[in-house]
C-alpha cells in the first residue's frame, strides 16, 4: 500500500525530540502563555521573515481573528466586501461570513489555481476592503500583482498561508506580503502540529496586540476585557512540538520538491494533467495535485493498485449547504477544477521508489 500520507511515519523520525520537548513543558509546569509559545512565536516569525507572530488555536481562528481585529481597528464594519477566490477550502469563506462580512467570489488563474489579479480587479466595488488571497497547494498567488492592486483602490491584503510555509516568490516568503497572513499547523500541513494549531504573522504592532488580546478572551491584562473575545491560543505542548518540526522544515522542503520533479518529469499521459508553474514561484508542495476528466475513474483504478489518492477539495464552497445563498452563482473554472483535481502521494517520507510506481501506473491508465 503506498499511503497518501502516514503521519505516524512522519513523526516518528522526529520521535526522540518530540518526547523531549513534551517532557520539558511537563515538567516546567507551565501549558498555556508560557517560554515554549514565546520562543516558536518569535522563531517563526524570524523564519517568515515578519515582526509578529501570534500563536492561536487554529487556522480558521487565525484568519478570523485577524478580520475581527480590523473591525475593532475601524478598518473593516459589517457589509464590507472580501475578494476571496471560488475555488478555496471553506475555511477561507467561513473566517469572512462569521464577521459579518461579505464574500465575493472570484474565479481563479485557471494554470495556478490562485486568484486571477485581472480577475480580482474586475471585482471591486465601492464595499471592497480586503483581497484575500489563498496559496493553493502550496503555491503563492501572484501577491505583486496582488498587493499592487490593494496599493491602487486601497484595499488591505489577507493572505491563506494555511498550505503555503516556506513558500516565496523572489525570496520572500509566505506571511509577509499582506497586510498579514493566517496560518494553519494542523497535523497534515507541511508544518503540522500534534493537533490543532495557528497563528498569524503581520508586521503590524496594532494588530498584532488586538489579535493577541481577543484570541484571550479580548484581553490584554488579566480579568480586564477591552474586548468580546474568544479562547483562541496555541498551547505549551503544541508550541514545543512545532519548534521541533520548525527546525526540520526546510530538509523536508526539499524533499517535496524532488518528489514533485520526479512526477512532473515523467507522468505521460494525455488523460492527465500535472501542475502549471512560473518561474519566479517557489513551490513548497503541500499538494501533489493532477487532473483528469475521468478522475473518479483515475482515483478507483490507483486504489486498485494499492495507491492512496484524495480529493482536494471534492465540492466548491457556493456548492455547500451551508452557503445556500451562493448557490445561484456559476463559476464554471472553478467547478471544473473540483470535479477534476486528484491529489496524488507525496510527503517528507514518500519514497522516490514509491512515486516511480504511482508514475507507472499513471502511464499505464488508459
Amino acid at each position: 500500500m503506498i499511503n497518501f500520507l502516514d503521519l505516524k511515519k512522519v513523526n516518528h523520525v522526529y520521535a526522540d525530540e518530540l518526547k523531549e520537548a513534551c517532557a520539558r513543558v511537563i515538567d516546567s509546569g507551565w501549558y498555556i502563555g508560557g517560554q515554549e509559545l514565546s520562543k516558536f512565536e518569535q522563531e517563526f516569525a524570524a523564519y517568515c521573515g515578519s515582526r509578529h507572530c501570534v500563536g492561536v488555536a487554529n487556522g480558521l481562528d487565525a484568519l478570523s481573528l485577524t478580520l475581527r481585529a480590523w473591525k475593532e481597528m475601524g478598518k473593516l464594519a459589517d457589509g464590507d466586501e472580501v475578494i476571496v477566490p471560488a475555488n478555496t477550502y471553506i475555511a477561507s469563506i467561513l473566517a469572512i461570513t462569521e464577521n459579518g462580512l461579505v464574500p465575493v467570489l472570484v474565479e481563479p488563474d485557471e494554470h495556478s489555481f490562485n486568484l486571477s489579479p485581472l480577475l480580482a480587479e474586475r471585482a471591486i466595488t465601492n464595499r471592497t476592503k480586503v483581497i484575500l488571497a489563498v496559496h493553493l497547494y502550496g503555491q503563492l498567488a501572484e501577491m505583486p500583482s496582488l498587493c499592487a492592486l490593494a496599493k491602487k483602490y486601497n484595499l488591505l491584503v489577507l493572505e491563506d498561508s494555511a498550505q503555503a510555509h516556506g513558500a516565496s516568490i523572489d525570496g520572500r516568503k509566505a506571511g509577509t506580503w499582506g497586510d498579514a497572513s493566517g496560518f494553519s499547523f494542523y497535523p497534515g500541513k507541511n508544518l503540522g502540529a500534534l493537533g490543532d494549531a495557528g497563528a498569524v504573522t503581520t508586521d503590524d504592532d496594532e494588530l498584532a496586540s488586538v489579535v493577541r488580546a481577543l484570541g484571550n478572551y479580548g484581553s490584554y491584562k488579566k480579568y480586564e476585557n477591552q474586548y468580546r473575545g474568544v479562547n483562541s491560543r496555541l498551547d505549551e505542548i503544541q508550541a514545543a512540538m512545532l519548534r521541533v518540526k520548525l527546525r526540520h522544515l526546510d530538509r523536508e522542503i526539499a524533499v517535496r520538491k524532488s518528489l514533485a520533479n520526479q512526477y512532473i518529469a515523467n507522468i505521460d499521459n494525455t488523460l492527465i494533467q500535472v501542475p502549471s508553474l512560473t518561474l519566479q514561484e517557489q513551490h513548497v508542495w503541500h499538494l501533489f495535485v493532477v487532473r483528469s476528466e475521468r478522475r473518479d475513474e483515475l482515483k478507483s483504478y490507483l486504489h486498485g493498485y494499492g495507491i492512496e489518492t484524495l480529493i482536494h477539495y471534492p465540492i466548491p464552497p457556493h456548492k455547500q449547504n451551508a452557503y445556500k445563498t451562493l448557490a445561484t452563482e456559476h463559476h464554471p473554472v472553478t467547478e471544473a477544477i473540483h470535479r477534476t483535481v486528484l491529489s496524488l502521494p507525496l510527503s517528507p517520507v514518500t519514497s522516490a521508489a514509491e512515486v516511480g510506481m504511482v508514475i507507472e501506473r499513471l502511464n499505464a491508465f488508459s
